[in-house]
């Protein structure tokens, strides 16, 4: 995808109000604040020095419980303003290329974060009070984080696409390499400008040597990456967990092939700039592709501004009333479920561990054959599930080719958001102001 940058960056006339408000003006998402100032103008918004001290605090408590050391204050306030202001201008993306987020969608994930902490609402609040947050705040949060993944589904995901020819090509490798590899790694990323000069290249180079040198010398890898990388998580110590050898850069999987655990690779050059890889650990996958398959059918109501949530459930609840007393299930999912499988008689087919999502899978695992579920709620909506029956299949192949297909997805798709990130950060018009 190409975005169009405009001719030259000139101070537009509303930057010109900004500056000359800026000791008292405040976004418009954010509460009137007494003696805050502007750190940063996004376009036609700004982030004042009250907002990045919030994030600071945030982002030091949180360093602090993975006992990762805290950078200086002055280096992890710069690269904490540096990511909101992506942030920001990708949340400006969404919003004027018209997406929006559904309000329901912003309380049923603030609902599965309180059931994933064993909370209710009301504990979930008190919680976040305790460490100076609100409910209000996490929503906030939730918002525009799925406006960015809308926007990243629509404008990268849904535009990668993976052929046959390069499914087979990836199954010959992993042949000829024999078993595929899992990789435990950290990284940081120092990213350089589209259409940069060689005098920014050359800075953005001498910053990666830096940090290298620093490891070199002992210096800790999370530290490194909370006060100088700019990828995504980079307050995580940049740990990236276990990735296949298929679902990395070839890249990365050339530099850490040759390393022992605890090894540093020396630095890698990319499209997005430098790259620092320190090993943690490796493996081989699990070869074995047998597997319980489970065949279901379900019904599915959605929930929207018309269909609350105790609409759908009360729904269901008569529909499996219904179905106890002798109706044909394939019967009301035709007439009822808000699914493409409501054709079918809501028949998802034979469907493999990992298929379905997390709240689906469990409730359906949980049925004997024959057996109807109470509703349950997914992120799609509330579903009633019956099992018809199980089997172990051996899917080798057909596998094996998904295996691959997702494997060169994600690696594509990686690299593919990697770009669009920084190309709607080059587009912003964007101006930093003093922290002090």
């Amino acid at each position: 995808m190409k975005f169009f940058k405009r001719p030259e960056w000139r101070r537009p006339q509303w930057a010109v109000a900004l500056l000359i408000a800026a000791s008292t003006l405040v976004p418009a998402h954010a509460a009137v604040q007494t003696l805050d100032h502007i750190v940063a103008i996004v376009n036609d918004e700004v982030i004042t020095r009250q907002e990045l001290a919030k994030r600071y605090k945030e982002v030091a408590q949180n360093l602090s419980r993975q006992n990762t050391p805290l950078p200086p204050r002055e280096v992890l306030e710069k690269q904490l303003l540096e990511r909101m202001v992506t942030e920001l201008a990708l949340q400006q993306h969404a919003r004027t290329t018209g997406i929006r987020v559904d309000p329901t969608q912003v309380e049923r994930a603030l609902q599965r974060i309180a059931v994933q902490n064993k909370l209710d609402l009301a504990g979930l609040q008190a919680a976040l009070e305790k460490e100076g947050q609100s409910l209000d705040s996490m929503r906030n949060t939730i918002r525009n984080e799925l406006l960015i993944a809308r926007a990243r589904e629509r404008d990268v995901d849904n535009r990668i696409s993976v052929s046959d020819a390069e499914i087979e090509g990836y199954l010959q490798t992993q042949v000829q390499q024999g078993a595929e590899t899992e990789y435990n790694f950290a990284h940081i990323l120092v990213t350089v400008p589209e259409n940069a000069s060689p005098e920014q290249i050359q800075a953005r180079r001498a910053r990666a040597d830096d940090i290298l040198a620093q490891l070199a010398k002992g210096a800790d890898f999370a530290q490194l990456s909370a006060s100088h990388s700019d990828a995504p998580n980079a307050l995580q110590g940049g740990a990236a967990g276990w990735r296949a050898s298929g679902k990395m850069p070839a890249l990365f999987t050339d530099a850490l092939k040759p390393l022992q655990p605890g090894q540093v690779a020396p630095l890698l050059r990319s499209s997005n700039g430098f790259h620092i890889l320190k090993l943690n650990d490796k493996r081989g996958l699990d070869a074995t592709l047998s597997v319980t398959q489970t065949h279901a059918r379900h019904i599915l109501i959605k929930t929207n501004e018309l269909t609350s949530e105790s609409d759908a459930r009360n729904r269901l609840l008569q529909l499996k009333e219904r179905i106890d007393n002798g109706v044909k299930f394939d019967e009301l999912a035709r007439l009822h479920s808000e699914d493409a499988s409501a054709s079918k008689g809501g028949d998802l087919g034979w469907i493999n561990p990992g298929d379905t999502v997390p709240d689906f899978e469990k409730a359906m695992n949980a049925l004997q054959p024959g057996e109807v579920s109470a509703p349950i709620q997914s992120p799609f909506g509330w579903h009633l599930i019956q099992v018809l029956e199980r089997r172990d299949q051996d899917v080798t192949q057909e596998r094996q080719k998904l295996m691959a297909r997702q494997a060169i997805r994600e690696r594509k798709a990686e690299e593919a958001f990697q770009d669009w990130v920084r190309q709607i950060r080059d587009s912003a018009y964007v101006e930093l102001r003093p922290l002090d």
